[in-house]
């Protein structure tokens, strides 16, 4: 039996869990390198032995550790039994309801709680807590029940999810159609020059850290994304802003943000969480220590969202107040520009 006929064999008793489609822009680097980035909690060694087994595929045929991926290549990691993330367990994780009828629910999502269950977070998660909480929700495209968008683990605000088919269908043809209103409040690093603007650029995965998203100049790189800020607040070294989503890209405002120069405060992922700007004072070093002991995370909270209600074709506004930790890392900035402006007025 040649190689190639082996294939319809494996498929039977193999199972997805990973799936990477390498970018137009991607370097031959070897598929060991290409994954340890892309797959939480992977070493090296771990990679090549799931290479020995033959669970490492690349368009559909196993090969080994030195593999070199080239652009548009399909990386999968094959395994004997389903993941873990298609077994979804109810538990009991509470939820800040903001609204809720027959046929939507709108949540207020805290920090800390990834939103369905994947790479590492198998439990725990905001679909574990609808499972408990609701019976027959409908399942997205992506067979996870009620989801219509996502926010980021430590990106804290609303979310709108679907009780019904007929709200999943509605629903996501909002999204689609970039109908939805969705606002969120950030704390960047810098002050930002224009009072408001807008960000356009293609997101993609980042071609040498797979964790990371980047903008992309290449029409044909990645999925076309536009982001409206507008300055809310200055405080010298960090300015509050206000942006409104006019598409929905994975890290889109994070991306967007560093792009043009403002990474978000504490957003480790994006290199936030060093003082980007700012002295050298042991005593300015000490207050964003401060900072970032107050906001343990980056400072993004999705502050509004409006769409329209799939059964009463009403248009739904609702409004969040920021979480006490932005609230209060916000109030220590405002509190050290005071005393800057103050001291050099004297």
């Amino acid at each position: 039996m040649s190689h190639n006929e082996e294939i319809p064999d494996l498929e039977e008793e193999f199972f997805e869990h990973h799936r990477f489609v390498s970018t137009k822009g991607q370097s031959f680097l070897r598929v060991d390198k290409f994954l340890m980035s892309l797959v939480e909690n992977a070493t090296r060694n771990k990679i090549q032995q799931a290479a020995e087994k033959g669970n490492i595929w690349v368009n559909d045929v196993p090969v080994k550790s030195n593999y070199r991926v080239k652009p548009f290549d399909v990386v999968r990691i094959m395994l004997s039994h389903p993941p873990f993330e298609n077994r979804i367990d109810p538990e009991d994780i509470p939820l800040d309801i903001v609204f809720e009828d027959a046929a939507v629910l709108v949540i207020n999502k805290p920090a800390g709680l990834v939103v369905h269950p994947g790479h590492g977070n198998y439990t725990g998660t905001l679909v574990n807590a609808l499972a408990f909480h609701f019976e027959n929700l409908p399942m997205n495209s992506s067979e996870r029940p009620g989801l219509v968008h996502r926010i980021d683990k430590d990106t804290t605000g609303l979310l709108v999810i679907a009780k019904t088919e007929a709200s999943m269908t509605h629903l996501a043809k909002q999204f689609e159609d970039k109908s939805t209103e969705r606002e969120y409040i950030a704390l960047v690093w810098g002050n930002v020059k224009e009072d408001e603007g807008t960000i356009v650029g293609n997101i993609a995965r980042h071609v040498k850290d797979r964790m990371q998203m980047a903008v992309f100049a290449d029409p044909e790189i990645g999925k076309h994304a536009v982001t409206h800020y507008k300055v809310l607040e200055r405080f010298g070294y960090v300015t509050l802003v206000s942006c409104k989503l006019e598409t929905g890209r994975t890290h889109q405002i994070r991306v967007h943000m560093k792009h043009i120069g403002h990474t978000l405060f504490n957003d480790a992922r994006y290199g936030g969480d060093l003082i980007l700007k700012g002295t050298t004072f042991t005593k300015y070093k000490q207050f964003i220590d401060n900072c970032f002991k107050t906001l343990p995370r980056q400072a993004l909270h999705a502050k509004t969202l409006g769409f329209v209600h799939p059964t009463t074709q009403e248009f739904m506004s609702f409004d969040t107040e920021l979480p006490q930790d932005m609230k209060d890392c916000i109030e220590k900035w405002r509190n050290y520009a005071k005393s800057n402006a103050s001291e050099s007025e004297e």
